[in-house]
């Protein structure tokens, strides 16, 4: 039976990056000896009140529809907090709630590309963007942000790379898989682009509470970028929600009831208690992700100190995220086959960061999302690998 044109553009590379982490997370669920270092889970619990208030929601009978844009009370949370972090105006009706970062890209891509336009993005990049961007028909251009670069944006290729065509850019900051954070002059240099050839900017800034090195500046933040950038971002990261699914766009007013009828299709909101949950994680336990965010430098800290006891191994210190971005070249293998030979033969899964573009080919990510002593032993197991190599 003929299947529509779609399956094509939401499969591919992207798509296949996760085998050996769906292995060892396999593994793992039988009880074998595996150390899982290949997805951005945090192991920490969510913060006790936040899961309280969905509790108690529950309890008090919160199990019916919501508004399908969200709840007045979570969406004045996330304005709120985003004006006094950026210091840009922001109202309830700039803000849309969706199932998490990954659903308000989809939500985005679906509302402001279509056939025949193109979409800049920047590589390395989550490897979702793929078909997100492309499932409307719209044309993905990649640019690379060179590894002899230490993967900072390259205006020059940003701008040679914008046609007629050209509908959008779309950044990640900070970036996963790199950790890099982008600078005021970085931001400003795409934020010139965008307006002179009259361009959005899709901006994931689902890291931004989870920062190292630098502040966290997002691009809606410089004068005239507010009314053509779209944000997405989540709990998922900063509180340790990965699987409640909650998330939002901020974006220009005029959006908001595109994405309601979109949402009615494929929505129809998101449960009360869960947004219930989320409006805490925004007040009342809004400093949560900072004690998170100290042990996740300690534990990339331990990661880059062990690793560099491997002599062929080049270790990118991160700027942020919960990801080191590590060469594996000098060693003779490329990526897929690093990735491969490591877990056959230690029970260590990584992601082959080649799958977030060209520009990382030869480059694995590693996750520092579990234990700092389980950390060590992945990492000793790397390096006792390395040594037969």
């Amino acid at each position: 039976m003929k299947l529509s044109t779609l399956v094509d553009r939401i499969s591919g590379e992207g798509a296949e990056a996760w085998d050996i982490h769906t292995k060892a997370q396999q593994a793992a669920a039988a009880g074998k000896d595996v150390i899982v270092l290949s997805i951005g889970d945090p192991d920490f619990p969510t913060p006790a009140p936040i899961i309280e208030s969905a509790v108690n929601a529950l309890h008090a009978g919160d199990t019916h529809y919501a508004a399908v844009a969200g709840r007045d009370k979570l969406r004045d949370a996330v304005a709120n907090d985003f004006a006094k972090r950026s210091g840009t105006p922001c109202q309830r009706n700039n803000v849309f709630i969706f199932a998490g970062t990954q659903n308000a890209l989809l939500a985005a891509s679906l509302c402001v590309l279509e056939h025949g336009d193109e979409v800049i993005a920047l590589e390395p990049m989550y490897v979702s963007y793929e078909a997100s961007l492309q499932i409307g028909g719209a044309t993905l251009v990649r640019v690379a942000q060179p590894a002899d670069e230490n993967f900072r944006p390259n205006i020059k290729r940003i701008a040679d790379a914008i046609t007629p065509a050209t509908r959008a850019i779309v950044i990640t900051t900070p970036n996963n898989p790199t950790g890099v954070v982008m600078r005021t002059d970085e931001l400003q240099s795409i934020a010139d682009l965008a307006i002179e050839h009259d361009l959005w900017v899709i901006s994931d800034e689902v890291y931004a509470d989870i920062i190292f090195t630098g502040t966290h500046q997002s691009i809606a933040s410089i004068p005239g970028m507010a009314d053509r950038t779209i944000i997405v971002s989540s709990l998922s990261k900063s509180h340790a929600m990965t699987g409640w699914r909650i998330g939002w766009t901020i974006a220009p007013e005029l959006l908001t009831p595109h994405f309601d009828n979109l949402a009615l299709c494929m929505l129809y909101g998101l449960p009360g208690f869960v947004q219930e949950a989320a409006a805490t994680a925004l007040t009342d336990q809004r400093n949560a992700s900072k004690d998170m965010c100290e042990i996740y430098q300690r534990r990339c800290d331990v990661v880059c100190a062990e690793l560099a006891k491997a002599n062929r191994l080049v270790v990118l210190k991160p700027e942020a995220a919960m990801y080191v971005m590590v060469d594996v070249r000098g060693y003779g293998m490329d990526s897929a086959e690093f990735c491969r030979a490591l877990y056959d033969n230690t029970g260590v899964s990584v992601l082959d960061a080649g799958a977030f573009g060209q520009s990382a080919r030869g480059w694995v990510r590693i996750c520092f999302t579990i234990s700092e002593q389980q950390l060590i032993e992945g990492c000793r197991r790397i390096t006792e690998f390395l040594r037969t190599r």
